[in-house]
């Protein structure tokens, strides 16, 4: 079966979320159950080639896309996904993707992901390869199931082409105005109040895919029902609901590979669910580099996230003057808004002996800090799947979250299971709802034994790609039937 995997974002060469991560381990977990797997992603100017090993396709150069009255060639690359025989092919147009970041807010940003969207077909017909399932991602592919239906049907090539759309946020819409509908060569037919292009006046990319792919997929049963109802679907829950029987929640899997204690190479120790001692050393180890007093008794809270209001730092700021009065220390990783940046700053200097930050990306400190805490905090007001906290549990560092997305599916509270949970968890999205959970960790905390048979709970559990991939897979195999 092939399977076209289109995505902005694919772990090692980009990376600004979980897309990436998804994208760098689902394919290559798809292609070991049979699947002949092929992404296709631009080619920023952040992608080095030659580090990754890309070479030019030098059979087909130059090849033309219209975009509105303009019209601008590309050429693509190929290479293969680390560890795997999945070819990536990248899309190569300097004119849009040399912007120093895969995202931006110049004025064309519509066209950049237009050009991408035909230039993935073009480059299908090219290789004439003919994709069983092309599976989009997001808002920046959402008009390839319109693509499909309308302007390439008269290729035989996609004439049993099956197109799926999965939804990793639906926070993002890829909303322009009604005139980015000429510029994508589509008709102005399906823009009309309500319809399958409008959104608030606004042409919408995410919403043209969730009315005409075949299948919708988003990353946890939780979401996918969350994101049908008017709390969490952004606008978009009525054309949900009336896709309801075409919705599937499926869990994103974590690299088993990457992010395992074991053989974890970011960690100085490292360790098993058999042989957990080790992690006490990393504790030890971290809590001497941050200049603090060990102290066995005193957990050690983990935080690492962008800094957005979507991530629950507002409900922790109201709070963190009493969260500073627990026995705890906090180390913080992260970076986005410049009030969350500057809040996590003047509360590392307030607090010296027990909070610590680190403003930016770091990925050998993020595998630290989840190797030596504790307890792991992820108050999100939304979180579609959520990866740090399957890292942390994986780590035997316990979560404690808000129950929401995919939070809900892979963190079970203590209390709530009859002592029988991985983690802790509250519902309320209110400050001082955070900080009594905390407490409620810290008092299970000081019985030790109790606190290892959650940690134990959470390391034995399975969150590779395995499982999550074989949905995927049957998914796709029903679709093309």
């Amino acid at each position: 079966m092939n399977v076209a995997f289109l995505t902005t974002e694919c772990f090692p060469y980009v990376k600004t979320g979980g897309l990436a991560d998804v994208s760098g381990s689902l394919p290559k977990a798809l292609q070991k159950l049979g699947c002949d797997m092929k992404v296709f992603l631009p080619l920023y100017d952040t992608i080095k080639t030659i580090d990754n090993g890309l070479y030019v396709n030098e059979e087909f150069k130059d090849i033309p896309v219209q975009v509105g009255d303009n019209t601008f060639t590309f050429n693509f690359w190929e290479g293969t996904l680390p560890d795997s025989d999945v070819t990536v092919y990248f899309i190569d147009c300097p004119h849009y993707f040399h912007r120093g970041k895969p995202y931006t807010d110049d004025k064309d940003e519509d066209e950049r992901f237009i050009f991408f969207q035909i230039a993935c077909l073009e480059t299908m017909q090219r290789l004439k390869w003919s994709p069983a399932i092309i599976n989009c991602n997001d808002w920046q592919t959402g008009l390839i199931p319109s693509y499909i239906k309308f302007n390439y049907n008269w290729d035989e090539l996609f004439k049993n082409t099956r197109t799926i759309l999965s939804i990793h946020n639906i926070g993002y819409q890829g909303r322009f105005a009604p005139s980015t509908l000429q510029k994508a060569g589509l008709n102005y037919d399906n823009f009309y109040p309500e319809g399958p292009y409008e959104l608030d006046s606004a042409f919408s990319f995410l919403k043209a895919g969730i009315w005409f792919a075949d299948l919708l997929t988003t990353v946890s049963p939780n979401y996918a029902k969350e994101i049908q109802t008017e709390e969490y679907g952004a606008g978009l829950e009525g054309v949900l609901q009336m896709r309801s029987k075409d919705l599937y929640g499926i869990l994103n899997g974590i690299d088993v590979d990457i992010w395992n204690p074991e053989k974890d190479i970011y960690i100085p120790y490292n360790y098993s669910a058999d042989k957990v001692d080790a992690k006490y050393k990393i504790k030890k180890h971290l809590i001497k580099e941050a200049g603090f007093k060990y102290d066995e008794n005193i957990p050690v809270i983990g935080l690492i996230t962008r800094l957005t209001g979507q991530k629950g730092l507002d409900l922790i700021m109201p709070v963190f003057h009493e969260l500073m009065q627990l026995p705890i220390y906090m180390m913080v990783l992260g970076s986005g808004e410049k009030k969350y940046e500057e809040f996590i700053e003047r509360a590392a200097d307030a607090y010296t002996d027990k909070f610590i930050e680190y403003v930016g990306y770091n990925n050998e400190l993020s595998h630290l800090i989840t190797a030596a805490a504790d307890m792991f905090l992820m108050p999100s007001l939304y979180e579609p799947c959520g990866l740090n906290q399957m890292y942390s549990l994986r780590y035997g560092t316990v979560p404690i979250v808000r129950k929401t997305g995919g939070l809900a599916d892979t963190v079970h509270d203590y209390h709530e299971h009859n002592n029988e949970g991985n983690g802790f968890s509250f519902e309320d999205a209110q400050p001082y709802v955070l900080l009594e959970t905390v407490k409620r960790a810290l008092h299970v905390y000081q019985d030790k034994k109790e606190w290892k048979k959650i940690m134990l709970r959470g390391m034995k559990a399975d969150f590779s790609w395995d499982k999550s991939a074989k949905e995927y897979y049957d998914i796709y195999e029903n679709l093309v039937k």
